[in-house]
């Protein structure tokens, strides 16, 4: 499965991952790094978001940790282009 991945490393809970996509609607996921790791392998994983058909998205991160978000397309015609930041909380 083709996808594109961005590391955000150590976030705090409450934290804000906004995500932007240029073309297309596609599907965008953030994880934690075990269900990162599931989720490359193919396994049953959980994650925040789902299908983007509106940019920009926010996800708020539920605790803290690595995180990591994933752009996908399948299921979905077309390319997506992507860019995400960190929005910290106080």
């Amino acid at each position: 499965m083709s996808f594109t991945h961005y590391d955000l490393g150590q976030l705090s809970r409450g934290d804000v991952v906004e995500v932007l996509l240029a073309d297309s609607a596609a599907n965008v996921r953030l994880m934690d790094s075990s269900n990162f790791s599931n989720y490359k392998n193919g396994r049953q994983h959980r994650y925040i978001g789902g299908l983007l058909k509106r940019s920009p998205a926010k996800l708020q991160v539920d605790n803290s940790g690595h995180w990591h978000v994933t752009v996908d397309m399948v299921g979905i015609r077309g390319a997506a282009r992507s860019s995400v930041r960190v929005i910290h909380g106080s």
